[in-house]
């Protein structure tokens, strides 16, 4: 029997979003859903006043779509700025509650009140504006999860200017396309960062990319190392010296859809594409989801182990701090020192919202099956997203760790989504690896090739309707944007992913649609085969591709990082291909299964398919600029071509 987490009374009555069900009168989280979107303007006009969200000048309608569904205006005539209620609310009513808890990997601390988080703001907006940056400017964010990136981030936001975050272990070409595409005038950056007790330089990659874009006229850096800067004469200053001037009080009026962030995204090939997110819009997305599906509010910490290039950035900081909570920010691996780090942040810092990646948890899970020994009891919600669960490593988590007593909130969103598109809740029944069902104010459905329903068989994934973080566009780039989401059927957003609704409703990501695999005519997603290869003990982590073949039309392909004793590598590989055939039926048996040393991942422990099959095809792998460890996919190119002579 499969597990299933089932709510205590206290998530029932005491919950955030059980509050809500009760201010709308409904008593289930499916009939909070099909409240949600049977009427979007009612449903998000009711999560502004459940949220205490002040609008500087009231909106006059909630969203208007007489340009189309592709182009809706949210909060028609409003008037905001993002951080009135993310630190000026706070900064008010409760100045003394802690905003950010920082811990490096070396784990030196550091904490900002409300009321200090404010007043470095507000000298960061004299830095900025008294050296010409101003509304509409374009600021890039390239910088660790530091204090500095929250400071930094808000400073902009508040003059008006555009936040731009960039992947802190961006090599120069990537930094250089991102910069180019957004104008951006000014970057802040830090010296370096230390990841895996290895220093990482950030501003000479900033400075080669910088060789090739003339907008940049100011450089801000942090002294993150503890060394002395040398910086370049004209553009480039200390964080300190920005934050010299007195502080500056003035926050920009901005309206409900003025641009808030490009918040970039790498495709295969091209140039990356810079999603556009608003000040209401975001707000209002991120400050529910991080309220009603990761009970986050005053004296609750959240904690999610990311980088301030993703969009998770970005939605821990707003989302956060938008429901008055603590933000804990890690700098440095997740596994450093020791596999234990983190549950031992978690107890250290009674972290109530515990962010992680499927494939981290895996990592933890094949170092040793034991149950960590830290007090884990301040968790009240375990949070993922990114990649499918395989039910060994979900149920490991959340029967073993934590004794089935939170929820695992498995949403699935993306950068264009600015949040979730699925989201199960802590007031519902969730079964293991279960997305739940449509995040709220999502009206999402699996549709065929024809735009019909789908239940019980694997489909596309579309949205029927407009929500407030729904990208405004690409930037500069309205045919690009029309083309990703808008072209393959009409009307209907298509996210890209394959997705299944089973017989019991529950709602399942099966992979982005160019990972999904067609052998002989049946559609499989690789998750389906690495939750088989999970289960086998000798197996730490896997991936699945699927690679041209002349008969099937794709055949699959193993690849799986082995445990310390595992046997034989050939036995292992024999034993596998015969548990995909006994499981998921012979027609799937891969055809080839070959163990190696390490898989090619991203900052934030997702695994590169693509680049693994580009490797099998000796193709170009595309962009790499946000992986941990590129040389693995020439590792893997090489144990290829070996296999072939």
């Amino acid at each position: 029997m499969s597990y299933t987490w089932h709510p205590s009374r206290d998530y029932l009555e005491n919950s955030n979003v059980a509050r809500l069900m009760r201010t709308l009168g409904v008593s289930t989280a499916d009939e909070l859903r099909a409240r949600s979107v049977a009427d979007i303007g009612a449903f998000w006009d009711a999560v502004v006043k459940d949220l205490g969200i002040d609008f500087r000048t009231p909106y006059t309608d909630v969203v208007d779509v007489s340009r189309g569904i592709e182009y809706p205006e949210w909060f028609v005539g409003g008037e905001i700025n993002i951080i009135d209620a993310c630190l000026g609310r706070w900064a008010r009513e409760t100045p003394e509650a802690t905003a950010i808890v920082h811990e490096a990997e070396d784990g030196a601390v550091r904490r900002l009140t409300f009321a200090e988080l404010d007043d470095q703001v507000a000298r960061a907006r004299a830095g900025l504006r008294g050296r010409g940056i101003g509304k509409d400017d374009a600021v890039a964010i390239y910088l660790p999860m530091s204090p500095e990136a929250v400071v930094a981030t808000y400073a902009v936001a508040s003059i008006g200017a555009v936040v731009v975050p960039l992947f802190s272990g961006f090599a120069p070409t990537a930094i250089a396309s991102r910069i180019q595409d957004a104008h951006a005038k000014a970057v802040v950056t830090a010296d370096g960062t230390i990841r895996r007790g290895k220093t990482t330089r950030m501003l000479p990659q900033l400075e080669e990319a910088l060789a090739s874009c003339p907008s940049v006229e100011l450089v801000v850096v942090v002294d993150n190392l503890g060394e002395t800067l040398a910086l370049e004469d004209g553009r480039e200053i200390s964080w300190q010296q920005l934050l010299a001037a007195g502080p500056d009080h003035v926050v920009e009026p901005t309206s409900a859809s003025d641009v808030l962030l490009l918040a970039y995204t790498s495709g295969t090939t091209g140039k990356p594409k810079g999603a556009v997110h608003t000040h209401a819009g975001f707000l209002l997305k991120v400050a529910g989801e991080v309220a009603y599906g990761f009970e986050i509010k005053p004296g609750r910490t959240f904690c999610w182990i990311t980088d301030m290039g993703w969009i998770m950035g970005p939605l821990s900081i707003f989302g956060t701090h938008g429901c008055g909570g603590t933000l804990l920010l890690y700098e440095g691996s997740p596994d450093v020192p020791d596999i234990h780090r983190l549950w031992q942040l978690v107890e250290r810092h009674g972290v109530s919202m515990l962010g992680v990646s499927p494939t981290l948890i895996r990592t933890l899970r094949a170092a040793g099956h034991e149950p960590p020994a830290a007090d884990l009891s301040s968790v009240r919600v375990l949070g993922s997203t990114g990649e499918p669960w395989d039910p060994e490593s979900y149920e490991w988590l959340a029967r073993d760790v934590f004794g089935g007593r939170v929820p695992i909130i498995n949403f699935s969103g993306g950068t264009e989504v600015g949040g979730s598109f699925l989201c199960p809740y802590p007031v519902e029944d969730i079964r293991s690896c279960s997305l739940g069902g449509p995040a709220l104010g999502m009206d999402v459905d699996v549709v065929d090739d024809d735009a019909q329903p789908l239940r019980g068989s694997v489909g596309e994934l579309v949205c029927r309707q407009p929500w407030p973080a729904m990208t405004r566009g690409v930037w500069n780039d309205d045919e690009r944007y029309r083309e990703a989401y808008w072209s393959t059927f009409p009307g209907l957003w298509r996210h890209g992913d394959y997705a299944l609704v089973d017989e019991s409703g529950s709602w399942f990501i099966l992979g982005r649609s160019d990972d999904v695999m067609n052998v002989a005519g049946k559609r499989v997603a690789p998750a389906e085969i690495e939750s088989v290869l999970a289960a086998d003990a000798a197996v730490a982590e896997s991936a699945v591709v699927g690679i041209p073949d002349a008969t099937k039309g794709e055949a699959i392909w193993v690849f799986w990082v082995g445990r310390a004793d595992a046997d034989d590598d050939e036995t292992v590989s024999a034993r596998l291909r015969q548990r995909v055939a006994a499981e998921v039926g012979k027609p799937f048996a891969p055809s080839q299964v070959l163990r190696v040393d390490q898989l090619p991942k991203t900052r934030s422990a997702k695994i590169l398919r693509r680049a693994v099959r580009a490797a099998v095809l000796d193709s170009d792998p595309g962009d790499l600029s946000g992986a941990e460890n590129p040389e693995a996919v020439d590792e893997i190119r090489v144990q290829v071509k070996g296999l072939r002579r």
